[in-house]
């Protein structure tokens, strides 16, 4: 049986290669692909890439032209980048603005009362940043503002839209709406999107209004963030991402309704193509509704020229026009889990459906069970990756809330429609669509409140799992050693997921299965012994901060991590039941997003909290914890010193309350910066504070350094290391993390100061102890 499992993957790559190998327009747009993706990223591998494409070709003809096509994706894509990379703005960065710019998508609420949006300035596109004192006089996409105030460089949590060809970001004093609206195509584009938005909310609630404009329109802006999370906890947010689905729906939609007054096949199919070229840039006009638009096309073109639908071939034109248009799409999560999703579908969906359909389901269950099964097998990976967490509850969620996609967004889409001839028209439809919306919108709330219903797992194990279950449905006849396997990835799964600190462990300990979650909080506690002098340990919670610092049996916790993070498990690892200090930097979640639970899960001293006044979702909860649990909680002011024990913690920064002056600031300007001296050893604490902060801060020289806002771009990083002069530095960051952290520069410069780099993302968890007028460095990954 185990040469089963071998050879028949084997066998069926084979027969791939030789279909391949059949269809020349396939291997050539593979090619194209290749050399799109390639050639920004790994040019020395283009002629290797061009001298192995070839291969798939079985004329001399032929195999010249794939490698051109190679090389040609390779020229496309460097081109198209220069192109995309090119910019006037840079000597305005800088200095006051005055001008008129182009709304090219809906503002959205950030934290703190700050709104963005991305605009068109000068010709290119601008991030337009307005906080809680500046009103935004329109809401309309291709609305002409009259904006006031200063260019900056893209600040380094935006770095990813980059990738969408943002060059700056232009932070406005006062905007105005001039009352000139953008013409041409776009602006008939924009008038119905605007006709669009306004029917839906019409007659309806709110949520139930906003969470119907994301399903119909991709649109999520309006959505709570109550709902955006409980969405994500239960695996359905992409039902609010304008994707492959939506373009089904459209096109069996219209087909349907051309086929009952009467329509052509050829007629039906043209305006298929017709309401697809509408829908993308309705939608938005991302990289995945863009992927998503030119594989419907591709199989209604495939259908008009007599042909049945080439599904491979229309993903890979899907791909080779969407990096033609921007070759950095690649890099973009959205793109690559459609991307995943569609490859997953066309390699499972079908044979899951069968075996379903077999085996005694109705056949519309069986399909949508099988295209959610698939979906979620092949995106599960990526989450994992790019988010630290996994949703357990996905799949059945997924398929329990199938039933209702479909009429909601059919209906959705038919008020749109008719709502373009008058609101009143589409008022009924729109009502319709509020109860299979309200349905999806409870399904979302039950299933993320369900116990372990995000997981912090390792993307190798959710991968590995994955791939599994893949293998078991590929290759049928070699399911006894694939069952075993997966038996053992899942307890693995159910191991992670009963972690100290996890949700179902907590549940369980509440059940009579407690015994084993004790049994099992028992087996993960085991960890490090006390330390018996000084011990720093960065602590790997993925894309957050959390620092010990332990003197023997004293422990201070300095920043928790983000909500669901690990934070439990390293601290018991570390051979933590109490601290006697724990510092909240400041105000954002992967500071402060594990603080509550390290509240309730062990006993606190004292807490240093450093919100300065800003009231966050996770920093109320961590206030109502401590408050509960009887935790004295005080104020940071720069001039404070605590001792804990050996440890002398002395507060820096900030240096005075906040004040009318700070209402909207940014927190990381305001964020707790700290000195820690014990044992001779003396560290600078510095949470997201950059060098524009920290230079007008007394600094001396430090013997380890926690590196500002997980290695973020600091262009003034050179000249403080001057000053601080670190024999250790230590960024605490996030692997595969959407940020880009930490910056190449900023690598750079801290190895060029001479100091030992250490990175949680690389190292997991690294602690640090003083022996013999060395530092120690043991890494925990």
């Amino acid at each position: 049986m185990s040469g089963a499992l071998v050879l028949a993957p084997a066998g069926a790559a084979l027969r791939e290669l030789r279909e391949l190998r059949a269809r020349p327009w396939h291997t050539g747009t593979a090619a194209l692909v290749a050399g799109l993706v390639l050639g920004p990223r790994a040019p020395l591998a283009v002629p290797l890439a061009a001298l192995a494409a070839p291969m798939l070709a079985s004329r001399a003809g032929a195999r010249l032209a794939l490698a051109a096509a190679v090389v040609a994706g390779a020229l496309l894509a460097q081109a198209r980048l220069e192109a995309i990379d090119a910019t006037r703005l840079a000597p305005r960065v800088g200095h006051a603005v005055r001008e008129r710019v182009l709304l090219l998508d809906a503002p959205r609420a950030r934290r703190f009362g700050v709104r963005v949006a991305t605009v068109r300035l000068d010709g290119e596109r601008v991030l337009l940043r307005a906080g809680r004192g500046v009103r935004w006089p329109t809401e309309r996409v291709g609305a002409v503002l009259a904006a006031r105030g200063g260019l900056e460089p893209l600040p380094a949590s935006d770095a990813w839209q980059r990738a969408r060809g943002v060059h700056a970001q232009l932070r406005a004093d006062a905007l105005a709406d001039t009352g000139v609206r953008r013409g041409g195509l776009a602006g008939v584009v924009d008038g119905v999107r605007a006709r669009a938005q306004a029917v839906l909310r019409t007659g309806v609630p709110p949520p139930e209004a906003a969470l119907l404009r994301g399903m119909a329109l991709g649109d999520d802006a309006a959505l709570p963030d109550r709902t955006r999370d409980e969405f994500r906890a239960s695996g359905l947010s992409h039902l609010v991402a304008a994707s492959g689905q939506n373009v089904m729906l459209l096109a069996a939609l219209v087909l349907g309704v051309a086929a009952v007054i009467g329509l052509a096949l050829r007629a039906r199919l043209a305006l298929v193509l017709a309401a697809i070229a509408l829908y993308v840039p309705l939608a938005g006009g991302g990289p995945s509704i863009q992927r998503a638009g030119v594989m419907g096309a591709a199989a209604v073109v495939a259908v008009l020229a007599g042909r049945p639908a080439a599904r491979w071939h229309a993903l890979l034109l899907a791909t080779a026009v969407t990096l033609s248009l921007n070759p950095r799409a690649v890099q973009d999560v959205g793109w690559q889990l459609s991307f995943a999703a569609v490859v997953a579908i066309l390699l499972l969906a079908a044979r899951v459906r069968d075996g379903l359909v077999r085996r005694g389901l109705p056949r519309g269950v069986a399909e949508a069970t099988a295209l959610t099964g698939a979906a979620t097998l092949g995106t599960a990976p990526l989450i994992a990756a790019h988010f630290g967490q996994s949703s357990l509850v996905s799949l059945p969620a997924n398929v329990l809330a199938a039933p209702a996609v479909a009429p909601a967004m059919w209906l959705a889409m038919i008020a749109v429609a008719v709502g373009q001839l008058g609101t009143a028209l589409a008022a009924p439809f729109v009502a319709l669509a509020a109860f299979p919306v309200a349905y999806v919108m409870w399904v979302a709330h039950i299933a993320s409140g369900v116990p372990g219903a995000r997981a912090s797992l390792p993307a190798a194990v959710v991968g590995a799992a994955c791939a599994t279950a893949a293998l078991a449905v590929m290759v049928p006849r070699a399911r006894a050693p694939i069952a075993a396997g997966a038996a053992a990835a899942l307890v693995l799964v159910v191991a992670l997921s009963l972690a100290p600190d996890s949700p179902l462990a907590r549940w369980l300990a509440r059940t009579p299965a407690a015994g084993l979650a004790a049994l099992v909080s028992r087996a993960s506690a085991a960890g490090l012994a006390a330390p018996t002098g000084l011990r720093i340990t960065f602590l790997d919670v993925g894309q957050g901060d959390a620092t010990l610092l332990q003197w023997r049996r004293t422990a201070i916790l300095v920043d928790t991590g983000p909500p669901d993070g690990p934070i439990l498990t390293r601290l018991r690892h570390a051979g933590v039941r109490r601290l006697d200090l724990l510092v909240v930097t400041h105000a954002q979640a992967d500071h402060d997003g594990g603080a509550a639970a390290v509240l309730r899960a062990m006993p606190v001293g004292l807490v240093l909290d450093g919100r300065d006044g800003v009231r966050d979702s996770s920093g109320l909860r961590m206030a109502a914890q401590a408050a509960r649990r009887g935790v004295r909680t005080i104020g940071a002011r720069a001039g404070e010193v605590l001792r804990i024990g050996a440890i002398a913690l002395r507060v820096l920064w900030p240096a005075s309350a906040r004040g009318p002056a700070d209402a909207g600031a940014d927190p990381n300007q305001r964020a707790i910066v700290a000195e820690a001296d014990a044992a001779g050893v003396r560290m600078l604490l510095t949470a997201d504070a950059e060098s524009d902060v920290l230079a007008g801060l007394e600094l001396g020289p430090v013997d380890v350094l926690k590196v500002s806002h997980h290695g973020s771009a600091d262009p003034g990083l050179p000249a403080l290391l001057q000053r601080l002069r670190p024999r250790l530095a230590a960024i605490e960051v996030g692997r595969h993390n959407v940020y880009g952290h930490p910056a190449a520069a900023t690598v750079r410069a801290l190895l060029a100061a001479g100091a030992a780099l250490v990175r949680t993302d690389r190292d997991g968890s690294v602690s640090v102890e003083p022996a013999a007028g060395t530092l120690r460095i043991h890494a925990h990954a």
